[in-house]
């Protein structure tokens, strides 16, 4: 295994048994930039645990920061109230993209294209102050870069409602899918469409509040370009 640089950490995350696939294993990944750009490009990720004998999965917003996970939940959500304890909570974290529909010759080799990052390990409610400030920008800034400086900051009150768990980046795998069909050489010859549909995010025009200061113009991070720098169409496939 490399180092990014002689202090730096590993190039890659070790594979395990929980990050290594049980089939297509050649579209596993453990490269770190990889993962970081597509724990990077986005900002909804799924957390699973165990509660009460079940699992349980929730949508909920993250952001990366460095080797580290932060999650936005309330302080009363079960999740966040199991990982205040010392053993904290053992939670799988997914973060998928889709990039393509891919339509072959046969239904059986339909399939997407896709980008997708699974996080195992033991998360953590965030108590120190400082990182707790740090962590509620950066999950605001995952979505929309560039917003946190541009808001009223939480107060003591809102603050007391809102917890973030932190998960450290170490039992950490990607998966991608690129390319077109692989149909069957006996199927090249039907006559039926095959090739890929993109699928993309699109980010509409904003549209302002009804009680805006008209004064107050459209920031420079939200034009011309989407939040996250996507091309905005009124219309889109997402």
């Amino acid at each position: 295994m490399t180092r990014d640089s002689e202090s730096g950490p590993p190039a890659a995350y070790p594979a395990t048994p929980r990050t290594t696939p049980t089939r297509l294993r050649e579209r596993a990944a453990y490269d770190r930039e990889l993962v970081h750009a597509i724990l990077d490009a986005g900002y909804l990720c799924h957390l699973g645990f165990v509660r009460d004998g079940a699992p349980v999965v929730l949508p909920t917003l993250y952001a990366r920061h460095e080797e580290r996970l932060y999650v936005h939940g309330s302080t009363g959500s079960r999740p966040l109230r199991a990982s205040r304890g010392g053993d904290g909570l053992p939670v799988c974290l997914t973060v998928t993209h889709v990039d393509g529909l891919v339509l072959a010759r046969s239904a059986f080799h339909h399939s997407i294209n896709y980008r997708s990052v699974v996080v195992h390990g033991t998360a953590r409610q965030v108590t120190d102050p400082a990182e707790r400030s740090l962590a509620l920008d950066a999950i605001v800034d995952q979505a929309v870069p560039g917003r946190a400086a541009d808001s009223r900051r939480a107060n003591a009150k809102e603050l007391a409602s809102t917890a973030v768990m932190r998960l450290d980046l170490a039992e950490v795998s990607a998966k991608v899918r690129a390319g077109g069909p692989n149909d069957e050489p006996e199927d090249l010859g039907l006559p039926h469409w095959t090739g890929v549909v993109p699928v993309r995010p699109a980010y509409g025009v904003p549209v302002p509040a009804g009680d805006l200061d008209p004064s107050i113009t459209l920031p420079g991070y939200l034009a011309p370009a989407g939040p996250r720098g996507a091309a905005r169409e009124d219309s889109a496939p997402c």
